[in-house]
């Protein structure tokens, strides 16, 4: 309680007008933060990414395998929230269909480059493509001071920190154990893991949630044939999505408490399927999440969390049929438990686990195994040099929970003295601490969009300027 009544009483920073704004990250959050900022006003945007490979898409959609599809249906994936059918504009354009399809990641990647580049061709001098890294953000004067890895100093009126999801930290059993760097694999989307691996060989997924379904399909499509274990402490896979289901929103909060809003929920699917249910209060899950204290909301990932997760985050009908089938074959196996132990074998992994709700531990021998765990859940666990850099010199904190960055109502990161910054901001995924529902394409849209206005003082009603 401490924590959230110095927050409510520190000052908010008083929002001027900013005329050169530095976004750290280019994945789906800066991108268009960076495109949002140039169509509202006469603003200089430098958009700084560490991969120029990844610029404009993010690690999410720079996939380019043909398996990885989108989990959320073509026509809610627009990326301006202005415009809810520029997607499906820019598919039909190109011949491609957009009514309750999932599309693949890599051609949403190549709709936000294009877009990208559309701006820069536009905007011209306005938008500046900064391929670097950024150690370290400090306030001078009134501006922001920004450190790069080849020395530079930028300097803007704004920082945004847009870093998206941090890698995934290993298990508790495994920290410190150094494993063989061709045995373990710490984050997947850093390395390719599926080479050298013979195509009949063992593979053990740790993490049984979306990045695990990416990691398994990524396998199989590449040749692999031999046995997967998928393991998590509770099992749970995610569910898949149902075509022709249109939910009916709800705009007031059904249950006061998570107890009551679990029984409203189980109610509400005796009548109608459930994922309309969970659907339904999407536009207030944000609000829900605004007016639970710390208690309400540790008991929600202490408990619901991993359920909530897999039935909020589905997947896409034609990826839950080829899991369906991997698991039919026999080759692939979903198992519960926590990993006790890992000892290093010639050949192999030996992973020592104990089944949920049993007492005698299992022994899995993996050729490989991959950390799928998802994104980082503590933020004082990171490893990214800038997170750690400013964390370091309490110019951020953690959230309560440590999900992300602590931030105000406004998207000023909070320092460890519960003060709000005035001109370092945060947007997407490491704002989930503060709103929950911030790490899919409709609800980074619509942060990003008022943000912007915010930053230039730009006031609208009904899409007109006043």
């Amino acid at each position: 309680m401490t924590f959230v009544a110095t927050q409510l009483l520190s000052p908010r920073p008083r929002f001027r007008t900013a005329t050169r704004v530095a976004i750290v990250g280019a994945g789906f959050s800066g991108t268009m933060l960076a495109l949002n900022l140039l169509e509202q006003a006469d603003v200089e945007v430098l958009l700084i990414e560490r991969d120029r490979q990844r610029m404009g898409a993010g690690v999410a959609y720079s996939s380019s395998e043909s398996a990885h599809l989108l989990n959320v249906r073509a026509g809610n994936m627009s990326a301006f929230a202005d415009k809810p059918d520029h997607f499906c504009d820019w598919l039909a354009a190109r011949g491609l269909g957009c009514d309750a399809a999932f599309v693949t990641r890599a051609t949403y990647g190549r709709y936000l480059r294009e877009a990208l580049a559309g701006a820069m061709e536009k905007y011209g001098r306005r938008l500046k493509l900064v391929d670097d890294e950024v150690l370290d953000i400090a306030e001078r004067g009134g501006q922001v001071t920004l450190g790069l890895v080849n020395g530079g100093l930028i300097e803007a009126d704004r920082a945004v920190l847009a870093i998206g999801n941090l890698p995934p930290h290993d298990p508790p059993a495994i920290a410190g154990a150094h494993l063989p760097s061709h045995r373990y694999i710490g984050d997947p989307w850093a390395s390719a893991f599926e080479e050298g691996l013979e195509k009949d060989a063992p593979v053990l997924v740790i993490g049984t949630g979306l990045t695990a379904v990416d990691v398994i399909l990524r396998l199989v499509t590449h040749g692999h044939e031999g046995p997967i274990t998928a393991l998590s402490r509770r099992g749970l896979r995610p569910h898949r999505h149902i075509d022709g289901l249109r939910p009916k929103p709800i705009l007031a909060k059904p249950a006061p408490e998570l107890s009551e809003l679990v029984a409203w929920g189980r109610a509400e699917s005796r009548v109608r399927d459930w994922r309309l249910v969970v659907d339904s209060i999407r536009p207030i899950t944000q609000m829900m999440w605004a007016s639970a204290d710390a208690e309400k909301r540790a008991r929600f990932l202490r408990h619901l969390r991993p359920f909530w997760d897999v039935h909020r985050h589905r997947l896409a009908p034609e990826v839950a049929d080829r899991i369906d089938a991997l698991v039919a074959s026999g080759q692939l196996d979903f198992r519960a438990g926590k990993i006790a132990d890992v000892a290093v074998e010639p050949d192999a992994l030996a992973v020592s686990w104990r089944p949920r709700g049993g007492d005698e531990p299992v022994v899995t021998r993996a050729a490989r195994m991959i950390n799928c765990t998802g994104p980082q859940g503590d933020l004082l666990r990171s490893t990214d040099p800038l997170v750690k850099r400013m964390l370091s010199a309490k110019r951020i904190r953690p959230d309560a929970l440590r999900l992300g960055l602590d931030i105000d109502r406004d998207g000023h990161v909070v320092d460890a003295k519960g003060q709000p910054s005035e001109h370092i901001l945060a947007i997407g995924p490491m704002t989930r601490g503060d709103l929950w529902e911030v790490v899919a394409v409709p609800d980074i849209r619509i942060q990003v969009s008022a943000l912007a206005r915010r930053l230039v003082n730009a006031h609208w009603t009904g899409g007109e300027g006043l």
